[in-house]
């Protein structure tokens, strides 16, 4: 399964997500489908990283797109909550530079092994501190969606520990939030949708297929653009 192949899976799963606010006006079942987007999207940024070219437009781009979408997405939000929030692109920009420390610091070619285990433990604290940053100014998936990127590039050579690690981030992300027993199966089928991307992932062969690098920027905040516009029409459950 191609990069190109992968990417077609988050954008669909993700239409189906934001697509539910506008056809039903509340959480669905296209909202379980939704799950399954962006642990491909965080998995594709760690891809992005190892394969790039030119890792300063790749961060430009994403540093781009993110103030860019960030108006469509805000729109997109007021249909369904008055909540203030970073679109996904503010995530995947700060997992990117999450990563981009972390390898650094290791990388550091060190014969002393007190200040190895310090850039160690540095990089470490990085990962922390942009996991906290996440939560507190909002970003969509928060400190989750910063530790799973972190984790696809940790154990990117380690596929048992990769699918371990997220699954138990997962679990941790969404259980942590169950209040009583009368949403526990909710939460398991949110939790079962989101570990289904890691059975596409693990069956990735490290090719790029088709060429989608703008026309998946440009989608995201597009897409987000026409659902708030279509939700002003009074057709649609949320007028």
């Amino acid at each position: 399964m191609s990069a190109f192949v992968l990417k077609i899976i988050a954008m669909i799963t993700m239409l189906c997500d934001h697509m539910s606010y506008l056809l039903f006006g509340h959480f669905s079942v296209l909202n379980y489908i939704g799950r399954i987007a962006f642990p491909i999207f965080a998995f594709q940024i760690t891809e992005g990283y190892v394969h790039t070219k030119s890792l300063k437009k790749y961060f430009f781009r994403l540093a781009l797109f993110a103030v860019i979408s960030q108006i469509p997405f805000m729109l997109f939000r007021s249909i369904f909550t008055s909540g203030m929030s970073l679109n996904i692109f503010f995530t995947l920009l700060l997992g990117l530079s999450v990563i981009f420390v972390y390898d650094r610091f290791n990388k550091a070619d060190c014969k002393n092994i007190v200040i190895r285990y310090s850039c160690n433990v540095f990089s470490i604290f990085v990962v922390i501190i942009a996991a906290i940053v996440a939560e507190i100014l909002h970003f969509d998936y928060g400190a989750f969606g910063v530790a799973i990127i972190f984790i696809f590039f940790l154990f990117k050579n380690k596929p048992l520990l990769m699918n371990i690690g997220i699954i138990l981030s997962i679990t941790i992300y969404y259980w942590s939030g169950l209040q009583n027993s009368s949403t526990f199966l909710t939460y398991l089928i949110i939790t079962v949708f989101t570990c289904v991307p890691l059975l596409f992932i693990n069956l990735y062969n490290n090719k790029k297929g088709k060429d989608t690098k703008y026309f998946l920027y440009l989608f995201y905040p597009i897409h987000l653009l026409v659902i708030y516009l279509l939700s002003l029409l009074p057709i649609f459950p949320i007028n």
